[in-house]
């Protein structure tokens, strides 16, 4: 069990799940680094804001925000939020990621991650019925207002049925 999950465990029974995402995150000097900062969580963790705010700690050789601090401030979001919404009957893995810069970054710029119970829903019976499938998530990094995109980071991510994985990996040894 990593040391981020032991934390999760502990600190829900005194800090709301929502808070621990955001707070947790957010001091995590794996995160830290990337220089996002989730600024909102929804109670049911449905939703989840990020900032990547522009800063001397980002700007690349054209004053604007470096692409690998864009693309590592939303990373780890729709894989950790999926799990933190699904629970530990599945595994969720990140399989593969992509991202296209649209334009320049020099303002803040802000993510929106969502998932809806009817896609919860949608990924349980899909997994109930094959064992094992791959989902697409797409983030787009635009400015305050979502006017503006300057980026699109597309991931796939992995869902398996946690039995399902356990007896694969076995086989496979």
């Amino acid at each position: 069990m990593s040391i981020y999950k032991k934390i999760a465990e502990i600190g829900t029974k005194f800090i709301p799940k929502s808070k621990l995402f955001k707070h947790g995150f957010n001091l995590s000097p794996m995160y830290r680094r990337s220089t996002g900062r989730i600024i909102a969580v929804s109670d049911d963790l449905l939703k989840v804001v990020v900032k990547v705010p522009i800063s001397y700690k980002n700007k690349n050789y054209v004053n604007s925000i470096f692409g690998g601090s864009l693309f590592s401030s939303v990373d780890p979001i729709p894989m950790v939020q999926l799990i933190n919404l699904i629970g530990d009957d599945y595994v969720v893995w990140d399989k593969s990621a992509e991202i296209k810069f649209k334009r320049p970054a020099k303002e803040h710029v802000y993510a929106h991650f969502t998932y809806s119970t009817k896609e919860l829903e949608e990924i349980k019976k899909r997994v109930s019925e094959e064992n094992e499938i791959n989902i697409e998530k797409i983030t787009l990094l635009t400015s305050k207002d979502k006017s503006t995109t300057y980026c699109e980071v597309r991931k796939t991510i992995y869902v398996a049925d946690k039995q399902f994985y356990k007896n694969k990996r076995n086989s496979k040894k």
